[in-house]
């Protein structure tokens, strides 16, 4: 596995902790600890820790150590904020420039939420989720814009993860699924209007 492959897991597997709240908002961690929960060596942490830092889920402080970052009463309003602007533009963009694997990827993905929801798998359902905003990532070819959406969209997913409950993610899903159509029928302006759909949905929720 490359170094990059590894960075990347090891990001993966803290960010699923952050979000999921394992890793408490506010709570203060070590490198070691760290590695431990990540399975992984110090490289490729530290290279998540940096990541995770530049995206504000934590803070490096030092002579402290780690902090994970707090959520703070208006996070939910300014993320949502933006987000509601970034993500239609982004989905129209993906309808229109997404390969035939990517669009089969996204399909997967779609299908793979709607099983976690069927088991009520809460955490399937993030683990999806991220998968989904990774898949856009790549099909987009506005790297600004998927740069501005990243950290937004896990800071999105914790502040939702506190809240959650099956009826959420049985809206979440189902809307979801409608973005995930429209992009496979290369329909740019159905893409963006069901993604301002499940923006507005996540506001509210």
């Amino acid at each position: 596995m490359s170094p990059q492959s590894q960075a990347h897991l090891a990001y993966l597997a803290l960010e699923r902790l952050i979000v999921t709240l394992k890793l408490e908002p506010g709570a203060l961690v070590t490198e070691r600890q760290l590695i431990e929960l990540a399975g992984l060596g110090r490289t490729p942490v530290r290279e998540a820790i940096q990541k995770l830092a530049w995206q504000g889920l934590m803070d490096i402080r030092p002579r402290v150590g780690l902090q994970i970052t707090t959520i703070r009463p208006d996070d939910q309003v300014h993320v949502m904020q933006t987000r509601q602007k970034l993500e239609p533009l982004a989905a129209a963009l993906v309808a229109t420039h997404a390969s035939a694997e990517e669009r089969s990827a996204m399909k997967a993905c779609g299908a793979e939420m709607a099983t976690c929801l069927d088991a009520g798998e809460m955490e399937g359902f993030l683990v999806a989720d991220k998968m989904f905003d990774e898949l856009m990532e790549e099909a987009c070819p506005n790297r600004f814009l998927t740069a501005a959406l990243a950290p937004l969209q896990t800071h999105a997913r914790r502040i939702w993860f506190a809240s959650s409950s099956h009826e959420k993610m049985a809206g979440s899903v189902r809307r979801h699924v409608t973005v995930i159509d429209a992009i496979e029928r290369a329909d740019a302006e159905g893409a963006s209007a069901a993604m301002a759909d499940l923006m507005s949905y996540l506001s509210d929720a």
